[in-house]
């Protein structure tokens, strides 16, 4: 598929890269962007040849939001349609069956913020800044707070929602919004070779995994154990289950299959 507003392409290591394509507006969110992005996520994660997904940001900035452009002249109704439509990316992700890995430089605020908290990895420039700054003019990320309250706990979640600041990278590290954090000039190498890293780990347990945290993360203590235990015993009974084991106990690299 061709888009406007995303650069999408397909390395020979595995890894699916989706660029945020719209520099001079700080890959703000738009309605097109927001359906190309949701189509994009799931084009990729049907390829037989992506096992990762890497998402990035064209130009400075990573994103900054949603463009407030298109925000006069709604009823309430459309306003929900239209605030849904710019969340489905943040949705998707945790739907899919691949990994998602955050590449993030500059700012990533409000719903770009919500969308490195719906990544299921982040790597970050150290000069980057994060933030649910919506407040700011008047309005709020109660949206994006979803999945940044998943990642940094209620209280965090709840200052970044009330105060709109900008926090740095270092920071957004040690609340758990972020994986790393690397030089600014290393990032993209490090997010490469990183997403390359699990691009290799056996992609139906990858898969797996990914699925069923996403599945238990709502369940009662006792029942995430037991549906966690069922995955692995589904996992079990899989080729690459079988071919991991039997290259551990041969000292050999293992050959996964294509998924």
């Amino acid at each position: 598929m061709t888009y406007e507003h995303l650069l999408v392409e397909i390395g020979d290591d595995f890894v699916g890269e989706i660029t945020l394509n719209r520099p001079e507006q700080l890959n703000a969110f738009n309605t097109p962007l927001a359906g190309e992005l949701v189509q994009a996520l799931k084009e990729l994660d049907a390829q037989t040849t992506v096992r990762v997904i890497l998402l990035k940001g064209a130009g400075k900035a990573f994103c900054a939001g949603i463009d407030v452009n298109e925000l006069a002249g709604k009823t309430a109704m459309e306003y929900k349609a239209w605030v849904e439509h710019m969340e489905k990316p943040l949705i998707t992700i945790s739907r899919m069956s691949k990994p998602v890995i955050a590449q993030v430089q500059g700012v990533a605020a409000a719903n770009g913020a919500g969308l490195v908290a719906a990544a299921d990895l982040a790597i970050a420039a150290e000069n980057t800044r994060f933030g649910l700054t919506a407040i700011n003019v008047g309005l709020n990320c109660v949206g994006p707070v979803v999945p940044v309250s998943r990642s940094v706990g209620r209280k965090r979640a709840l200052e970044l929602l009330f105060y709109g600041d900008l926090i740095k990278a270092p920071e957004a590290l040690n609340m758990g919004l972020l994986n790393r954090v690397v030089p600014k000039d290393d990032l993209a190498e490090e997010a490469r070779k990183w997403a390359a890293l699990l691009a290799r780990k056996s992609p139906i347990a990858t898969q797996i995994s990914k699925k069923a945290f996403y599945a238990a993360a709502d369940l009662d203590y006792y029942k995430a154990f037991e549906y966690m235990n069922e995955a692995f015993a589904r996992l079990c009974t899989t080729e690459d289950a079988k071919e991991g084991v039997a290259a551990f106990f041969g000292k050999r690299n293992p050959e996964w299959k294509l998924r």
